[in-house]
């Protein structure tokens, strides 16, 4: 049996453990509780309780937050559930008060912005670099998280363009350096 995670933008991939861990790892250094064992230890009881579960094998990321933030307070990591929460609501509204300015429209009298949009940066480099999936989304993440943490409102496609590239080069030279290795 196989999970699968049903993300925002309605993509289906399959469940990551090393995602549930990171996420328990930063909830809880975010409240001073560096303890990557209980991180590892919530992780593996989550994933366990993912594939003892009856029931679909597609489980939204929405129900994974839920879980470990259940999983966080039912083990008296109370003040870390609420940083995970506050966490991915402030990520939420800032994604939602990003606009991007396009090319073409940075030359128009009255310009025009579309709302961010991390999918947009994924469909863009499986089908003009032919990327696979799981590398794009990560190249995608990166840049997103680049743009949020910028703090601003308004952003170019040019600048958009210059983050991908910058991150697609730098995991292809990553990625040649791991083929290099014997």
């Amino acid at each position: 049996m196989k999970i699968r995670v049903l993300k925002s933008d309605g993509i289906i991939e399959p469940y990551l453990h090393t995602k549930v861990l990171g996420t328990f790892h930063n909830a809880l250094t975010a409240v001073d509780e560096n303890d990557l064992t209980a991180a590892e230890q919530l992780a593996e009881a989550v994933t366990f309780y993912l594939y003892r579960a009856d029931g679909s094998h597609t489980i939204s990321v929405d129900q994974i937050h839920l879980l470990i933030q259940s999983a966080l307070v039912s083990t008296g990591f109370d003040r870390a559930a609420e940083a995970l929460n506050e966490h991915r609501l402030q990520r939420k509204l800032h994604r939602r008060r990003v606009v991007v300015l396009t090319a073409e429209e940075e030359q128009a009298q009255e310009p025009q912005y579309s709302l961010w949009n991390k999918s947009r940066i994924v469909d863009t480099l499986m089908k003009d670099k032919k990327m696979d999936r799981p590398t794009a989304r990560a190249i995608a993440a990166a840049v997103e998280d680049k743009v949020l943490r910028m703090g601003v409102s308004k952003v170019r496609s040019s600048l958009i363009r210059e983050l991908v590239n910058e991150d697609a080069e730098a995991i292809l030279r990553a990625e040649q350096q791991m083929q290099a290795v014997p």
